[in-house]
């Protein structure tokens, strides 16, 4: 299978994430002879589980960007409701900002997917393991949940509103919006992080200029979540599920659609007239 050599540039999973589901086989395998940190061979136990340390150390990459990104994104829309002091073009450059700031700054350690929905794009075009997934979507969840933790102890106490995703109008046009932007924004991951024909050390900027753009024109229909954790975590601090259901089918289908889409017009060699 063909992928982009390991450089130093962020490219959503150039480094340890944009693998075949036979190369992560071998990097578990690998991790127990590769990290003399770890204890015992370079497996340590959680919840009962055997995990290398070179995956914890991915899923705290994980843990720690999607915090960074929720508390500067979902900080930006609280402030605006407060204050009136961002303007909604300020909340997009909040967002894509936040998003081009760690994918500079841990995708090189995790791939910087930032979102469960990402996770399932790459699994299914086969450049995930499966089997790492579901950690991975509960990193970003839990970081999610989190950083909305801490924004409503900042704003208010218990008591204050968390930014939750609603839908502008009905139900089904929220749906189609959250499939569209999110298959946009898979397709455009899927080129810069995963075709060594593409320009990957300004992933970080197309990675962020697409978020900033989709938040500009959905967020007043949808909300522009995109991120099933994004919309997740404020529900559960908030004790508010109107419509997250949308907020779930909508990115995870897009995100699949669109890794499919990308992986149907990659060119696998030599281009030709």
């Amino acid at each position: 299978m063909a992928r982009r050599e390991v450089d130093d540039s962020y490219t959503n999973g150039s480094v340890v994430e944009v693998v075949s589901i036979e190369e992560g086989s071998k990097m578990d395998k690998e991790d127990d002879h590769q990290n003399p940190q770890a204890p015992d061979g370079g497996d340590v136990v959680v919840c009962g589980m055997p995990m290398s340390f070179t995956f914890l150390q991915m899923l705290l990459a994980e843990f720690l960007a999607t915090f960074f990104l929720m508390f500067a994104g979902l900080g930006a829309i609280t402030v605006e409701e407060k204050k009136g002091a961002v303007t909604f073009p300020g909340v997009a450059v909040a967002w894509g900002a936040a998003v081009m700031a760690m994918v500079y700054a841990v995708g090189h350690v995790s791939g910087a997917h930032l979102n469960p929905a990402v996770t399932l794009g790459f699994a299914v075009a086969g450049r995930f393991p499966w089997r790492r997934a579901p950690a991975y979507a509960l990193a970003q969840t839990a970081a999610a949940t989190a950083a909305s933790v801490v924004l409503r102890l900042m704003f208010g106490g218990r008591h204050a509103p968390v930014p939750a995703t609603l839908p502008g109008g009905a139900h089904a046009q929220s749906l189609v919006i959250e499939f569209v932007i999110t298959f946009y924004l898979m397709f455009v991951i899927m080129a810069v992080a995963t075709d060594d024909q593409a320009v990957g050390h300004m992933a970080g900027v197309a990675v962020g200029g697409t978020i900033m753009l989709n938040v500009l024109f959905a967020g007043p229909v949808s909300g522009a979540s995109m991120n099933p954790a994004r919309s997740i975590g404020p529900a559960l601090v908030g004790s508010k599920y109107t419509a997250l259901w949308v907020y779930i089918l909508g990115p995870f289908a897009g995100a699949a659609a669109g890794a499919w889409a990308y992986s149907l017009i990659r060119l696998t060699g030599d281009r030709t007239d």
